[in-house]
């Protein structure tokens, strides 16, 4: 794949998100890093405080289970981060600050920053790629997506 000069690289997953600029050209990529978030998010395990609510026996003498689903912090957490993300997406897209974004995440990232995405920044989106390289060194990132 092309990342055409000045093309917007977003390189996010459900804790961390890279934003960069392209200042090279198509076929030599420089990322360079325009921003960077990082949220704290522990494991689910470690953000619950309590045991599932009300429990009911099940038919047949399959045991107990709760009559309430417990809600995923992490999850949720993950997905409040996704829609950060795409809000700042929005805000740079309508004060121009780019006309072309390529966007890199884990599949279930892309899912839930495309529920948040306005219609300026989907406009500009020209590639998504499903893959997750945040934590790959910005060189090797430039060698991912340009051989996609």
């Amino acid at each position: 794949m092309n990342i055409r000069n000045h093309c917007c690289v977003l390189v996010t997953d459900g804790r961390k998100s890279l934003f960069f600029r392209n200042e090279g050209d198509a076929r030599f990529p420089n990322l360079k890093a325009l921003r960077k978030w990082e949220d704290e998010n522990p494991a689910d395990r470690d953000q619950k405080s309590d045991a599932p609510g009300r429990s009911f026996a099940s038919p047949g003498g399959g045991g107990r289970r709760s009559a309430f689903t417990e809600t995923d912090f992490h999850e949720q957490e993950e997905s409040r981060f996704a829609a950060r993300i795409a809000d700042f997406l929005r805000e740079q897209a309508l004060a121009g600050g780019f006309d072309e974004l390529i966007v890199v995440a884990p599949p279930r990232t892309l899912g839930e920053l495309r529920k948040h995405y306005h219609r300026e920044v989907e406009r500009r989106v020209t590639a998504e790629i499903a893959k997750d390289l945040v934590k790959h060194p910005v060189s090797e990132i430039e060698r991912l997506i340009s051989r996609d």
